[in-house]
């Protein structure tokens, strides 16, 4: 397949064009820069100092290099990624936080459960989701699956992979949690505006949080499957990201919109962003901010037309 892979943060960011929009490994290094710039959040009431950003695991990776960034410009940034884009928006919304990082766009739900809060949303790029397998799958025979076959796979009528031109080893799926933006993408592509089906009652089916926790469940356990932004799997050929329908997550496929598992990265603010929270937003909008983007292995705005 052709793909596309950037380097991690201590080398230069640099596209091969030969793997799928595969960013720099996040170690939990890039989630935990120091006390001032990584954190559970707190509190955002008036008068801190700090700016407090919590949520998607899949936003944190970008808005950790923005405030390691800002630290010379006096900026005191603290990122979190407690419960992941539904937990950022929930925290932002009871004002515990100045900004919510989502790999989803905001729901009807979400503006119901918080009613006095004026959400603001800031597409700061986009990120492909891929549903990843191990290569002993793919080199098995699973060159891409249709989405019949992943409805299969994640509902639990497909239990083998043999039942999809694989070898014949037993399916484990690691299912993302409720809320997760990665989730969302996945429900969408298979059911559209329907409702998915309750989680099978199996042994081979658990439940993981975020990217970091899903791509190692994936390296240690045979047969398994995710959804994942695409972004995790580089340096790790272990991992691959089938095509879906016949189309692979290539840079042109996803900016493009012809890749079905594309979605939008936000930060997102209760209110329009202003003083300090402005110019932390307004540096990852800049073309110095967005070189941030692909480094991870996602998308910039230009890219994507915005």
């Amino acid at each position: 397949m052709s793909f596309i892979s950037t380097e991690t943060r201590s080398g230069a960011a640099r596209l091969t064009g030969r793997r799928v929009l595969q960013g720099a490994s996040v170690t939990s290094a890039s989630l935990l820069l120091s006390a001032v710039l990584t954190g559970c959040a707190g509190s955002a009431q008036a008068g801190s100092d700090a700016i407090q950003a919590s949520g998607s695991t899949t936003v944190a990776p970008v808005a950790s290099d923005a405030a390691e960034a800002l630290k010379a410009k006096g900026l005191n940034i603290t990122v979190a990624t407690q419960g992941g884009s539904a937990g950022g928006i929930s925290q932002l919304g009871t004002g515990q936080i100045n900004i919510a990082l989502s790999s989803k766009p905001l729901s009807e739900k979400d503006q119901k459960d918080h009613p006095d809060a004026d959400f603001v949303t800031t597409q700061i790029g986009a990120d492909a989701v891929g549903v990843i397998i191990t290569k002993e799958v793919a080199d098995g025979g699973v060159k891409g699956l249709t989405k019949a076959q992943v409805a299969g796979l994640f509902e639990g009528k497909i239990t083998n992979w043999k039942e999809v031109g694989g070898p014949d080893l037993q399916v484990f799926v690691y299912d993302k949690e409720p809320g997760r933006g990665t989730r969302e993408v996945l429900d969408k592509f298979i059911y559209g505006k329907g409702k998915p089906p309750a989680p099978p009652k199996s042994a081979n089916y658990a439940i993981v949080g975020g990217n970091l926790e899903t791509r190692n469940k994936l390296k240690s356990t045979r047969g398994s499957i995710a959804p994942l932004s695409t972004g995790f799997i580089d340096g790790h050929p272990d991992l691959v990201a089938v095509p879906l329908e016949g189309v692979a997550p290539t840079l042109s496929n996803v900016a493009s919109g012809k890749y079905p598992m594309t979605r939008p990265l936000y930060m997102i603010t209760d209110g329009k962003p202003k003083d300090s929270v402005k110019q932390y937003i307004d540096y990852i909008l800049s073309p110095e901010g967005q070189k941030l983007l692909p480094r991870h292995g996602y998308l910039t705005r230009e890219q994507m037309g915005l």
